[in-house]
């Protein structure tokens, strides 16, 4: 493997400080990365989950870490447009999540973000990843993090997050 995708892979494979079960690749966060061999720079952008995301200045100091162990200068870009979306979220990752207990999230509401609220009266089913039932309750609309609620499994009565879709 050339340098080049050796430290491309390296900065893909970099934990989500928040749920280090992810990298941020598979989150959807990491954007594009370019590597200049000639000036040995690596430019990459990335999408905070939201705008005021308290990780996005330690996933910053990893990346600029990595590039430095592979010899390159990192410079790291914040592209917040278009919007991050959980649909960005490998199939790898969303596997990831739920090996490790969090319900990973379902696809994004159709006209979610565009215009008024649709009111639609049907159940939220989450699956507890645990047992697998559908029989769970929502206990606080925000969990751990911002993008995470925690719910509750009514058969295994196990506590978890669901990472929400956005």
């Amino acid at each position: 493997m050339s340098t080049e995708a050796a430290v491309a892979e390296a900065i893909s494979r970099i934990p989500d400080p928040e749920i280090p079960v992810i990298s941020i690749a598979d989150l959807g966060i990491l954007r594009d990365v370019e590597v200049d061999e000639d000036a040995q720079v690596l430019v990459a952008t990335i999408t905070p989950t939201y705008s005021g995301c308290p990780a996005m200045e330690a996933i910053t100091d990893r990346i600029r870490w990595e590039a430095e162990v592979h010899g390159y200068r990192a410079e790291v870009r914040t592209r917040l447009s278009p919007a991050w979306t959980t649909d960005w979220m490998t199939e790898e990752g969303r596997a990831a999540l739920q090996r490790f207990g969090i319900a990973p999230p379902g696809p994004v509401p159709e006209g979610a973000g565009r215009g008024p609220v649709l009111l639609q009266l049907q159940r939220h089913v989450v699956s507890c990843p645990h047992c697998g039932s559908d029989d769970t309750t929502e206990i606080a609309h925000f969990g751990s993090t911002a993008c995470k609620a925690l719910r509750r499994c009514n058969a295994c009565g196990e506590p978890f997050d669901e990472f929400k879709a956005i």
